[in-house]
């Protein structure tokens, strides 16, 4: 086994903590395990970083109703979240959340052609704040919130802010071949670490979502710094001043980032936090 990467100070030169500094966080693999674990050196790092009035955006290929609990979690009492790969985008404070972006787009022509080429592959549509209309149900324990089955016509017939494709028994590079020859176009989309396509509206993304936000928050663009290990973080890793692929991401995500540091196993978020000084 090879030596987890080092990660350190000169990673991040010219970055300091502070309410001039955005820092966009992935989820699943990123601070918490993939087992949804989070170790108390990754709840550390994220409470000095938030104390230091950096702005903290958790940025997740997750749906909105899987992320407020991660906000509790952390222990999170005010800012932004960008959900479903960035078609979502919410505001939160002690007082509870409230979308501020809702992009949405027609789920029926891709699906349409997707479902050509892969008659068996398990379908979902996010049903905003509750959970998903599927056409058969996922696997226990992969989606959040109620699933409810429809048939294919009944799961296309409204605008969708995420589609969610699921074959169990598949590999990655098969749904990548699916979208070569499906010749997918008018969505934005990201194969997942298991058998799982993702699409949203085209031209949306964690970056995009990062963006508006930085925005709001008048944080100049090369102040910003981001952390993910999957392929829908690509794009927000050529958005960032500076981006940290985790180690264990795939070697197309790790060259789309500036910097490795360590896998999830090991805290590897823990070194990027702990390596930009305070002010």
């Amino acid at each position: 086994m090879s030596a987890a990467p080092t990660f350190g100070r000169e990673h991040v030169a010219g970055l300091t903590l502070g309410p001039d500094l955005l820092i966009g966080l992935d989820i699943d693999g990123t601070i918490l395990g993939l087992d949804d674990s989070l170790s108390r050196r990754v709840q550390r790092s994220i409470s000095r970083v938030v104390e230091s009035g950096a702005r903290l955006v958790l940025a997740t290929g997750r749906s909105l109703i899987a992320v407020l609990p991660v906000v509790e979690r952390l222990g999170l009492q005010k800012g932004f979240a960008v959900c479903s790969n960035g078609a979502v985008t919410i505001a939160f404070d002690e007082r509870g959340h409230e979308m501020v972006d809702v992009i949405t787009f027609d789920p029926g022509p891709a699906l349409r052609l997707l479902r050509e080429h892969a008659p068996d592959v398990i379908f979902a549509v996010e049903d905003l704040g509750r959970g998903f209309k599927v056409t058969r149900p996922f696997p226990e324990g992969e989606l959040t919130g109620t699933q409810e089955v429809v048939s294919f016509e009944d799961l296309v017939a409204a605008p969708a802010t995420r589609v969610t494709l699921r074959a169990p028994e598949w590999s990655s590079q098969e749904f990548h071949d699916l979208v070569d020859k499906s010749g997918l176009h008018g969505v934005s989309y990201a194969v997942g670490w298991s058998a799982w396509l993702d699409m949203t509206p085209e031209g949306v993304s964690k970056a995009s979502a990062l963006e508006a936000v930085r925005q709001r928050y008048h944080v100049p663009a090369h102040r910003t710094l981001v952390v993910g290990d999957g392929q829908n973080d690509i794009e927000m890793f050529r958005w960032a001043g500076v981006s940290v692929a985790m180690d264990g991401a795939d070697e197309t995500t790790k060259a789309a980032a500036t910097a490795v540091t360590g896998p999830v196993e090991l805290d590897g978020l823990v070194s990027v936090l702990d390596a930009v000084p305070s002010t």
